[in-house]
Formats: structure tokens, sequence, C-alpha cells
């Protein structure tokens, strides 16, 4: 870092930290970002290489819904010159900050924390009607929290045995729905049990050579440990069989990825502090039981890049900063893991024709594309045909396709239309929100698609069919 001054357009960047020249305006300005976060903007050379990787870009072509044109609208919210209107709020609103930008950008602009900082910024003064407060209530108070989540789809599970959820959600009543809440009924899988349980704490390792490779923690997610736990227990017995000590805390949280992308960094952070004491604490007791942990796993892509951008979250936390750190480093998607680990070849052939989507908190925010493929490819009989813009949004990003219905399913039809022209019936992807997305939306439509994490195609090749 220099004490140099320099010009860059109109913003004066001095000691690293980047100011606006006109302070007055800026003192006045309706958002106030921290300077290393108003340092982002300035990364960006407007060359537009991003245009193509973003997703409401190519659906409408609006140079205010790039990612271009959402930071030269967050930097002059920051800088004064630009105020928070309806119109430009809702062009910040419709970003999925699904992070292909970052992948794209050739500066290295680090867009999504400018994008998650203005919008926490910027929540207070957010007006909510009753349907938008109902809606962030679901957000916030329900989908983190596992038990109650399993309470508020009780009656939902009850209505299917019953034989009823198609008439409440097919009916005359499911079109006086608000959009989002007819999107949620929606995405609910068909099958699942009135109550999932809830994982054991301690798997042994179970390798056939008897050997133990790894101890791995597992984390289970909020809506994955109710929506998908079949892949958590999945996850765990490859586990065990590449030779893992399997350890599940009880006292996990979920990984705040929902709060955080919804502008509620304050509860996020203490959710990673929770995680991070459950995880550390896991052999002798102490703050430092984190050295008998090997790997911190999850199978949710959203959940994984959560997790790895703790020590950003709490870098100003003088207790936590150094901890989320070192937690982060020990952070994997179960691909990874697999790919090192797991003895192959597997015993049991699928013969099937499968595509691959990528989700974008694997492929963009952590970077793991390789190690799933090469999973995939360890299959006897298993045939993985490319898919078109295989990294390019399905419209989930977490919550998004339920706050914003039209742009989340106008992108999951062009997924689907991509799907379709592979000729695969199976579509194989390694985050629950994109499987909750591409099957309702495939399921709507009327198209014969299944969606299947990578996890269960190997449980499958390994153990055989259930």
């Amino acid at each position: 870092m220099t004490n140099a001054t320099s010009k860059q357009g109109s913003t004066r960047v001095i000691s690293g930290l980047a100011e606006p020249v006109d302070r007055q305006a800026a003192a006045h300005a309706d958002l106030k970002l921290d300077a290393r976060t108003y340092d982002r903007s300035l990364d960006c050379v407007h060359c537009g290489l991003c245009l193509p990787a973003c997703p409401t870009y190519t659906q409408n072509g609006l140079e205010a819904d790039s990612p271009r044109g959402r930071i030269y609208l967050m930097k002059g919210l920051a800088e004064g010159r630009i105020k928070a209107t309806e119109q430009v709020v809702s062009h910040l609103d419709l970003c999925l900050d699904c992070r292909a930008c970052e992948t794209a950008c050739p500066s290295g602009v680090v867009y999504h924390e400018l994008i998650e900082a203005t919008r926490a910024a910027m929540a207070p003064s957010r007006r909510r009607g009753p349907v938008e407060w109902l809606i962030d209530f679901i957000f916030y108070r329900i989908f983190p929290y596992p038990r109650r989540l399993k309470l508020a789809v009780l009656p939902a599970r009850l209505m299917q045995r019953a034989g009823l959820w198609n008439l409440v959600t097919q009916g005359p009543l499911a079109r006086l729905l608000p959009a989002s809440l007819g999107k949620m009924q929606q995405m609910l899988p068909p099958e699942g049990p009135l109550w999932e349980q809830g994982l054991a704490t301690t798997y042994p390792a179970a390798a056939p050579d008897g050997r133990k490779r790894a101890t791995v923690a597992v984390l289970a997610g909020c809506v994955g440990s109710v929506m998908f736990q079949h892949v958590n227990r999945q996850m765990i017995r490859l586990l065990q069989h590449a030779g893992c000590d399997v350890i599940v805390p009880a006292d996990q949280v979920c990984c705040g990825a929902i709060l955080h992308h919804g502008g509620q960094i304050d509860e996020a952070a203490q959710f990673a502090r929770l995680n991070i004491d459950a995880f550390t604490r896991l052999d002798s007791g102490t703050a430092d039981g984190e050295a008998g942990i090997d790997f911190v796993v999850t199978n949710i892509a959203g959940c994984g890049a959560m997790l790895r951008d703790y020590g950003h979250l709490l870098r100003d936390d003088p207790r936590y900063a150094d901890r989320a750190e070192r937690f982060e480093a020990k952070v994997r998607d179960i691909s990874e893991v697999l790919a090192d680990l797991l003895p192959g070849p597997a015993p049991h052939a699928i013969e099937r024709t499968v595509t691959y989507h990528d989700a974008c908190h694997l492929a963009h925010a952590q970077k793991v594309t390789g190690p799933p493929r090469q999973l995939l490819a360890t299959i006897p009989g298993l045939q993985v045909i490319p898919l078109p813009e295989n990294d390019m949004c399905c419209g989930a990003a977490g919550t998004y396709n339920l706050a914003q219905p039209a742009m989340a399913r106008e992108l999951a039809e062009r997924k689907i239309g991509h799907i379709k022209g592979t000729g695969s019936p199976m579509c194989v992807t390694g985050n629950v929100g994109c499987a909750m997305q591409i099957q309702s939306e495939a399921d709507r439509l009327g198209e014969d698609l299944q969606v299947v994490h990578p996890v269960t195609l190997l449980h499958e090749a390994y153990f055989g069919k259930a």
C-alpha cells in the first residue's frame, strides 16, 4: 500500500482506499459503503466482457441489468450522484449474485462483495408491503431453521399423502396466490417423509482396505437437511467407504447464506460465529479442537460458497477473524473430497445418459468444475453429454426464484431448453436450489426430466440401486 494519490475518473485513491472527489455529495448519498467495499467499484474498467456471462443481461439486453451497469449505479449511489429511486433499486434487486461476472472479469472485480454490501446498506430503508413482509418472514425466520421449516412443510406433506396437494396447487386457489408464494408451493418436492429424521453425530470410517484416510465434519444445511436429507445420508456412506470418520456437529446452524444474500449481514455473521464454534470444538472441547478435522464438507454449492466467505464476513471481528480464516481453509465441496479419496472403480454400471449443470456457487464462487465431472466419468456405463451454457444460472440463486419469479422462470426455461437439446432425460447438479428450480419448472412444462445430485449417482454406482 502506498501513499500515492492517483486519479481514476471522478474518484481519487488515497492510501489504497477510494474516496469520492465530491465529499459533500457523498456525505448525503443514499448508499453508505465501507471504503474497502467501495474500492471494488474502481476495479471495473467497463470492458463489457461480463455482459454475455450475465443471465439478466442476456435475457433483456438492458445495460442497467448487467454487472457493468449495476457497478455504475452502485458507485453513483455511493458518491451521491444517483438517488435510490424505485427503478434504480429494481435493477439492483434483479441481480442473481451468481458471480458469473467474476469468472469472466479480466480485472478481478469481486462483484459479490459490492452487491451484497449494497443490499445490506439499503435494507433498513426499504418499504415492504404485506406480501413482501410475509416473504421476508419465511426467508429469514423459517428457512434457516430446520425445525421450523419441517413444521411449515408438514401440512403440505400431509396433503400430499391424502392426495389433496394437486387440488390446492393446481386449482383455482393456486391462481389467487401471489407469484412468490405460488412459486414456493410449486418447488416442494413431491415425495418426502412427514418428519425428516436428523443425522447421527458420528459415523466411523468403513473403507474396504480398513484404512482411515481423513476426519471429515459435515454441514447438513437447513433446507438441504429437510428436503434432501437422503443426499446427506448417501454422502456420509460414500465418505465412510472412502475411509473417512464423519462427524456431524449437533449444534451446527444454517450457513447464513440466505440471510447474507438478503442483506441481513449481522445475523449471517452471528450464524458464522456459531458454526465456527460448533465445528472447532469437535474433538477436544476447546477452541483449538479444529486441529483434528481435516475437512469441513457440504454437498450444497450455496452453503460451501458461504462457508468459504466466513473470513471476509468476520474480517473485523477481533475474536473470530483468525478463526474464520482457518475454518474457511478447511471447507470443501463433497466432490473435491470424493475425487481424491473414493476408491475406484465403482462396481455397479449405470446405463444412462445424463448432462451436467454447473451450479453457480460451485463453478463461479468456489471455482470447482473438474471434480464433479471426474467423478461422473468413473461410473461405468454412464454417458455424460455436454450442456450448452452449462454454467449459466438456472434462476434458483438461493431465494431469488421466490423474490424474482418472472426472471427466474425465464432463466429456468432457457436452461431446460438446453437440457432438452442434449437428449438427456436426467440432469445432474450439485446444489439443492438448482435441483428444486430445474425439477419444478420441468414439471410445470410437462417435461420428462429427472434432476439428481452427483452423490446420488455415485451412491448407486458403489452400493447398487436402493
